[in-house]
């Protein structure tokens, strides 16, 4: 149960003083749903604004305070700007320029003839000097010089700078006094402010410590939360296996396993006949092998009278694997089944009951494999295919559909960068498939300006006319308006005009059967040219796809690059991947480019991601900026991460764990970061 000081920070935000339905719906919109939620929305940045006597003293582009007086309210005809003239101290004349229906307050605010402070950034209009949508207006200056350094909040339609500044001043004003949770003299030689002065100082101007320790907090619980679930891992009662080899001797694989690959077998042979139940995170760059991997493991606890399951993220990858496992484990005789949500009536029956009574061995599907309705004789092993897409919680629901827990093979294709693994998989044991299986051809890279588009269509039709197939990705499934990024849809209605129905598209926003029936088109070779978006970023294997087409390079990230790369390069043929770029290149862009010619290594080019992002999303398959982390910034993850862990482990092996007087202050941090997961962990927690 959450602790009872945390309380008045977990009240819903109708809770604040003029937060009503209306404004409820936009607060929602930026996750701003409890009073915890408003006091964390940390500003972007900060205005720093200078207070000067008249208008002489300020520059444009500058943020200024100063004093005008209205001579004019002038409006244009349809949807031009309304403008109200006003001059300075000594008669320089400003225009205040609106907008829309901010031209309604405008009249109320600024009566001619009546002296007004206004806060806002100077512009040239022409001859003249303009304010646009001055940030303040007010009668007194004392107001207005309070902000001369001021927070910039992240919005969304239907609120303001200073609505939200007026609700974050509220929330503040209801922070409890917490205990302190860092360990002693770490906190000391930080010199970091206690937690709600960090919180209050980190609205009111570039604090570098009190963000710092803000960030480390979020680090240290959710630190704390993953050697929780390690812990707990390590006292359950799992199964011990110990395959015999005889199915895994059957394969006819058409190579030998790589020295990464014998490695990690081993590692997972090991971790399997433990008692405990295994937790360890495969990593292997495009084309490592991480599939056969995963099926030696399979067998093994097949071999041990097991079942075994794998979980994908998609249906598009589920089936892939499907099709992939069922061929490469013909010869053994096991039997591999598949369960989707799209499974209905009897198919889905025989499946249920063949998990039941044991008939099927390992069965491959989405989250509908642990569903309630789901039941297995004996599963002992499960496969998570793209860790990354599954949050812990997830993770451990499947530790209910075994006799015992199961053991856990998570595998990722993202190379992650070995300061941010503890961030992600700080539970587990880490194996890494860092060599590529033997006649795999290096993909020729090539980056090419957006104008040479004709050129690039007339080069698809040469590769398609050759009898070969290729990938076309574009940024986006359709047009935004105020943007000029290639979509998807407009790009396949082009390709379609010149190649007919050689053409097939898939995104996310497609209905499952239409995704799947245009995948089987392409995958069996009726179509030759897939437009997409970053949906076949991750597990789409077409051997004979050798063409890779990204449109608007620059706008993804190297990892995210290096993924789509990997949907190429497959076969025996030699593949091509041209990285179509716009035509404003910042230097970052140009230089992740170039780091896409130079390298096929994924793990480095994890490393110059991180490096090149700064400030960025976590890993580069997520664009959205989709990370575990609210408050901490890459930077801080690099910096304070790793003392965040040694602190979580001095805690728990030290200082008493979460019984400890400052164990019991670090409980509170679990509930306030939503990592109770990991208090869960304990028994009775």
């Amino acid at each position: 149960m959450r602790p009872d000081i945390l309380n008045p920070l977990f009240v819903e935000v109708g809770a604040l003083e003029g937060v009503g339905p209306k404004l409820k719906k936009p607060l929602d919109k930026l996750g701003l749903s409890r009073i915890r939620d408003v006091a964390y929305h940390l500003p972007d940045r900060f205005v720093t604004r200078r207070a000067v006597e008249n208008l002489d003293e300020a520059s444009v582009g500058e943020q200024v305070v100063v004093a005008l007086t209205p001579t004019e309210h002038k409006s244009s005809a349809g949807r031009g700007p309304y403008r109200v003239l006003a001059q300075d101290a000594v008669g320089n004349i400003c225009s205040l320029t609106y907008f829309g229906r901010a031209s309604y307050s405008a009249k109320k605010l600024l009566p001619v003839g009546e002296k007004r402070w206004v806060a806002g950034r100077i512009d040239q209009y022409g001859q003249m000097l303009q304010i646009v949508h001055p940030d303040h207006v007010l009668e007194q200056s004392d107001d207005s010089l309070q902000r001369l350094c001021e927070p910039v909040y992240a919005l969304s339609e239907g609120l303001t700078q200073p609505r939200v500044a007026g609700l974050v001043s509220q929330a503040l004003d209801r922070l409890p006094d917490l205990p302190e949770w860092i360990e002693p003299s770490l906190f000391n030689a930080e010199g970091w402010p206690a937690w709600s002065d960090a919180l209050k100082l980190a609205h009111k101007g570039e604090h570098e410590s009190a963000r710092d320790r803000l960030a480390y907090d979020e680090l240290l619980a959710n630190s704390l939360a993953l050697l929780l679930v390690r812990a707990d891992n390590r006292q359950r009662k799992g199964q011990p296996l110990h395959g015999d080899g005889h199915l895994r001797d059957k394969l006819q694989l058409p190579y030998s396993l790589t020295g990464a690959q014998a490695r990690s077998v081993k590692e997972i042979e090991g971790d399997l006949a433990q008692q405990a139940p295994m937790l360890r995170l495969l990593q292997g760059d495009v084309g490592a092998g991480k599939t056969v991997v995963a099926l030696m493991a399979m067998l093994a606890a097949v071999e041990a009278g097991k079942q075994a399951a794998l979980l994908a993220p998609t249906e598009i990858l589920a089936r892939q694997h499907f099709e992939t496992l069922r061929t490469m484990a013909q010869p053994t005789g096991v039997e591999v089944a598949i369960l989707t949500g799209r499974d209905k009536g009897k198919a889905r029956e025989s499946i249920l009951m063949g998990l039941m009574d044991g008939s099927i061995d390992i069965i491959i599907g989405t989250h509908a494999i642990f569903q309630d309705t789901v039941t297995y004789k004996d599963l002992a092993l499960v496969v998570i295919d793209e860790q990354h897409r599954f949050g812990v919680a997830q993770r451990l629901m499947l530790a209910n559909k075994g006799k015992q827990t199961p053991h856990t093979l998570a595998m990722t294709a993202t190379p992650i960068p070995r300061t941010l693994t503890l961030a992600q998989y700080g539970e587990m044991d880490v194996s890494r498939l860092d060599e590529m299986p033997p006649g795999r051809q290096p993909i020729d890279t090539r980056v090419v300006a957006q104008e040479r588009f004709a050129d690039v269509a007339d080069g698809v039709a040469r590769h398609i006319a050759g009898g070969q197939q290729a990938y076309w990705v574009c940024p986006m499934v359709r047009e935004n308006e105020n943007e000029d990024i290639a979509a998807a849809e407009a790009r396949y209605a082009g390709l379609k005009e010149r190649f007919g129905d050689d053409v097939v598209l898939v995104h996310g926003q497609l209905k499952p059967e239409l995704k799947d029936a245009a995948m089987e088109r392409f995958a069996s070779g009726q179509a030759k040219l897939l437009v997409a978006t970053t949906v076949i970023e991750v597990g789409v294997d077409v051997p004979a796809a050798t063409l890779m087409v990204i449109e608007q390079a620059e706008r993804f990230g190297l990892a995210q690059l290096h993924q789509l790369r990997g949907r190429v390069g497959r076969g025996s043929e030699k593949s091509v991947c041209l990285l179509l770029r716009g035509g404003a290149l910042s230097e970052t862009g140009r230089e992740r480019l170039a780091l896409m010619r130079q390298t096929q290594d994924g793990f480095l080019l994890a490393e110059e991601d991180l490096r090149l992002r700064g400030g960025g999303e976590l890993l580069g398959t997520r664009q959205s900026g989709d990370t575990p982390f609210r408050v901490a910034t890459l930077e801080q993850i690099t910096q304070l991460l790793p003392k965040a862990h040694d602190d979580a482990k001095i805690l728990m092996e030290r200082d008493g764990g979460l019984d400890s007087p400052r164990g019991k202050a670090a409980r509170i941090l679990l509930y306030l970061f939503e990592r109770d997961w990991g208090v869960q962990m304990l028994r009775g927690g």
